[in-house]
Formats: C-alpha cells, sequence, structure tokens
C-alpha cells in the first residue's frame, strides 16, 4: 500500500530540479535562435532592396531608351533624357508611336525596406542621383539618374546599403 502511494505522488508532476533543466535548455535554444532570426530578417529585408534597386533602375533605363529611340519628347531641349522625378514612371507618358497614349514603366514605386518610418510616400524614401552629380557624391537635380538607399546602416557583406 505505501508503495502505492509513493507511486502515485511521483507521478503527480515534475521536480523543481527537472523544470530547472528544462528552462536552462530553452534559454540556450533560444541564445542561439534570436541571432539566427535576426540575420534571416536582415537577408529578406536585403533581398527586398536588391529587388526595389533593380526594377527602379531597370525602369530608369527604360525611360531613357524610350528618349533615344525618340517614343516620349524629353522635358527640355537640354535635358539628359532620364525622367524629371520618380513619379513619371508610374504615371506614364505621352507615347508619340502610339498615338499619344501613356507609356508606363512601373506600376508602383518599391518602399526602400531600411527606410526608418513607414509615414512618406514610396518615392520619397529613396535618394537620388541626378545625371549632373558625380558618382562618389550623389544629389539630385533635374533629373532622375539612379536611386540608393538613404539609411547609414552595412549589409551583411560589409558594403554600406547607400552604395549599392
Amino acid at each position: 500500500m505505501r508503495v502505492l502511494r509513493a507511486r502515485r505522488r511521483s507521478a503527480r508532476g515534475f521536480s523543481l530540479i527537472e523544470l530547472l533543466a528544462a528552462s536552462a535548455i530553452l534559454g540556450l535554444l533560444a541564445t542561439v535562435a534570436v541571432p539566427f532570426i535576426e540575420t534571416t530578417v536582415k537577408r529578406q529585408k536585403e533581398q527586398a532592396l536588391r529587388v526595389a534597386l533593380y526594377e527602379i533602375r531597370t525602369a530608369i533605363d527604360a525611360y531613357k531608351k524610350a528618349v533615344d529611340d525618340k517614343r516620349i519628347d524629353p522635358v527640355d531641349s537640354g535635358a539628359s533624357g532620364y525622367p524629371p522625378t520618380l513619379g513619371d514612371l508610374v504615371n506614364g507618358v505621352p507615347d508619340k508611336k502610339n498615338d499619344g497614349k501613356p507609356l508606363y514603366f512601373l506600376r508602383r514605386i518599391p518602399r526602400d525596406p531600411f527606410y526608418a518610418t513607414a509615414a512618406p510616400e514610396a518615392a520619397a524614401t529613396w535618394g537620388l542621383r541626378s545625371f549632373a552629380s558625380a558618382p562618389d557624391k550623389p544629389r539630385s537635380g533635374a533629373d532622375v539618374f539612379d536611386v540608393y538607399s538613404t539609411t547609414d546602416k552595412t549589409g551583411l557583406n560589409g558594403v554600406p546599403y547607400k552604395d549599392w
């Protein structure tokens, strides 16, 4: 009878030592998992940045090609042939070879995934470089020759995002 009662008492729950050991193991697993998850999230943002830069730069190049092919008129005769704003890539410009129907280059402007706040519109999250500015010191101007991330963070590859 006493043996039966002892078995019932020990089968009721976990001992304090078992709980401490289990929580220590879970804590160790969490310390290993958190940096891995942070790196995974950063890689996903970096991939989104690569895709966004590729989309915008391809659209800028397509706009320039359309100007060179005389499908659209540049804003003025001395223009570089690049779009005046990022909005022109989305809003469309009249296509001379298609009875003036709008020629679109982007459906929407992607956001910079590393931009600090979510408040401004997507076009305001990018740094703009004009055709007239130096490559090592980009500045905006009369046209949009290139875009770059405005964050001061550095990528997993050691290159600052603004230099991508």
